[in-house]
């Protein structure tokens, strides 16, 4: 059976929690980019990195027409996004595409699962966390691509940041 209407509070939480996410994302490639711009990965980077800001612009937008507030930690998200993707990268190429891995997985989850709970009501929502989730599917592809599951210590670096992801979702759902 379909789900005709999304209420109005998950449709916040959804909002809400998908900004922060996005603001997230971006940051960590920038940050990888900070220091790995002329790596030969660079431009793959910021392919990546351009593709999240635009998730944020479009979650934005909808945050403003839809008048839902942004998580109150944003400027949280965006400095701990920034400091794992310098971590990651400071510790090798492949550390940050095991990175790239860890999130990605987590984010196209999130969003597979949001699709599935946005009612007939939601189309358009819906088309967009769908677009965005085969977006962040195909960078985790890019960093499988790259190595990043050869990383060292990659089975722990993964578990470490997949958990931090899922608490920054709950939390960011409702603060």
């Amino acid at each position: 059976m379909t789900k005709t209407h999304t209420s109005r509070s998950d449709i916040d939480r959804y909002l809400r929690v998908d900004h922060a996410g996005e603001r997230a994302a971006q940051q960590i490639y920038k940050g990888q980019l900070a220091i790995m711009k002329n790596h030969a990965m660079g431009p793959e980077i910021q392919h990546m990195m351009e593709q999240e800001v635009e998730h944020l612009e479009a979650f934005e937008t909808l945050l403003n027409e839809r008048q839902v507030r942004p998580s109150l930690l944003d400027p949280l998200w965006g400095a701990a996004g920034f400091a794992l993707g310098v971590a990651t990268a400071a510790m090798g190429p492949k550390a940050a595409m095991a990175c790239t891995i860890a999130v990605e997985e987590v984010i196209g989850e999130h969003y597979q699962k949001q699709a599935e709970n946005l009612g007939e009501d939601e189309a358009s929502l819906k088309k967009i966390v769908e677009k965005f989730r085969d977006d962040e599917l195909e960078h985790r592809d890019i960093a499988i691509d790259h190595d990043g599951e050869n990383a060292k210590h990659y089975d722990m670096l993964r578990a470490v940041i997949q958990r931090g992801c899922r608490t920054a979702i709950k939390v960011a759902e409702k603060i």
